[in-house]
């Protein structure tokens, strides 16, 4: 029998709150977190095809993080450390009271350190200057600096990962960290998705993809809108999603409260395409299915997805259609909705933050809106999405999170019971 994988610690930092109560609260009301950006300096803002992102705002690193730790990281591993920082309190979890090889930190990110990457080399071909390039340039852009520095700053010796498969990437952290526990090498994973990637280059690589939103952005916070017949791409977020995952076992003994538990998970490519879905959402319920089987679990216990749900005219059909398939005559009884139409696309940290909206989901039993949900396209049409909040008992959930490069990932939640 497959030992048992609880949530136990939760925390955000998102475009619509800092911290689970506040992102919680905002996301129940529907509220939107997309706005204008008002610069990519020194870059005419103008040339952009699309100029609105989900940011993070009147985000200070000093407020949260202690003796300068976050000027010496990049913005992504800022996001990082504070969602941690609240996971950790949330759990109850005294780390001086932990074996440290027993605890380990797994990070998804899709991007890394993109402010300081572009940052030094746009300093190095300006001033031809190599010997000026920032010393801590290699240890703060790579991917796994996030996770580097969340284990040292909480002596978690453990396994150490971080995991970069595009915009599914926390969604797989979450699945190892579910293997790690079970297969004993660890008690305690700290997961975490993080990115921080609305900057000139990057966003400016998305707009030539012509990935994202370009028809809204006089109205902003109306650009983000999955499964709706005008949406026209996705709009890129920023933030971090931490969970605090442990064996049943380890919560048991120290009291821990616990929200839900992390049941199954399963990964697959589609070997396909770098950028588009395969179009008959075969591979997409396969995963799921896949995923429901690690759990244990029949389609027919299902009441939720938190769905992959970007806003592109492609993707939000071809899960539906998945979603379809794989559950057939129930597929209108599943509530579902889309976090990103709240807070954009967060890339790496999109699965984490929609794993965060689930657990909360299950554990209050209510269910926040997709946003901008006004004209369903009947192309991508379910019963179970909708512009307002919903109540509903959750048995279990589904997590989806798809990436470039053709990989899939669904995590499978569900409600704990003793």
């Amino acid at each position: 029998m497959k030992s048992r994988v609880v949530i136990t610690g939760l925390g955000v930092v998102s475009s619509i709150g800092i911290g689970v109560s506040e992102f919680w609260k905002a996301a129940l009301a529907g509220r939107s977190g997309i706005s204008a950006i008002s610069s990519m300096d020194p870059f005419p803002l103008s040339e952009y095809r699309s100029r609105v992102a989900g940011q993070v705002k009147n985000f200070s690193p000093e407020q949260y993080l202690p003796g300068g730790q976050g000027s010496r990281v990049d913005r992504y591993a800022q996001f990082a450390l504070v969602a941690t920082k609240e996971a950790i309190a949330d759990a109850g979890l005294v780390m001086e009271k932990e074996q440290p090889h027993r605890v380990g930190v797994i990070v998804g990110a899709g991007m890394g350190g993109m402010i300081m990457g572009e940052r030094e080399i746009t300093q190095l071909f300006k001033t031809h200057k190599p010997n000026r390039v920032h010393p801590n340039f290699i240890p703060t852009i790579t991917l796994n600096s996030a996770s580097g520095i969340v284990a040292m700053t909480y002596g978690a010796k453990g396994p150490n990962l971080t995991i970069s498969t595009a915009c599914s990437s926390s969604a797989h952290a979450l699945g190892q960290a579910l293997h790690c526990i079970r297969t004993g090498q660890a008690d305690v994973v700290i997961v975490v998705g993080a990115d921080a990637s609305i900057t000139p280059l990057v966003f400016a690589g998305f707009c030539s993809l012509r990935a994202l939103s370009s028809e809204f952005n006089d109205t902003p916070e109306r650009a983000s809108r999955p499964f709706d017949i005008r949406r026209d791409g996705f709009v890129m977020g920023e933030g971090a999603g931490t969970l605090i995952v442990e064996s049943l076992t380890h919560a048991r003994k120290r009291r821990a409260r616990i929200y839900a538990e992390l049941a199954g998970y399963a990964a697959t490519s589609e070997a396909y395409h770098m950028v588009i879905p395969r179009e008959d959402g075969e591979e997409v319920a396969m995963t799921m299915k896949l995923a429901l089987e690690s759990a244990g679990l029949p389609p027919t216990q299902v009441d939720y997805i938190n769905a992959h749900a970007t806003s592109t005219t492609i993707g939000d059909v071809v899960e539906v259609k998945a979603i379809k398939l794989l559950f057939r005559n129930r597929a209108n009884k599943i509530a579902v909705n889309a976090t990103k139409s709240l807070i954009g696309h967060t890339l790496g940290a999109a699965g984490a933050l929609g794993a965060v909206a689930s657990t909360l989901a299950i554990h209050t039993g209510q269910i926040h809106p997709t946003a901008n949900y006004d004209e369903p396209d009947p192309a991508c049409h379910l019963e179970g999405i909708s512009r307002f909040p919903q109540d509903r008992k959750i048995r279990a959930a589904l997590v989806n999170s798809f990436g470039f490069g053709s990989n899939n990932a669904t995590v499978v939640l569900k409600k704990f019971v003793a």
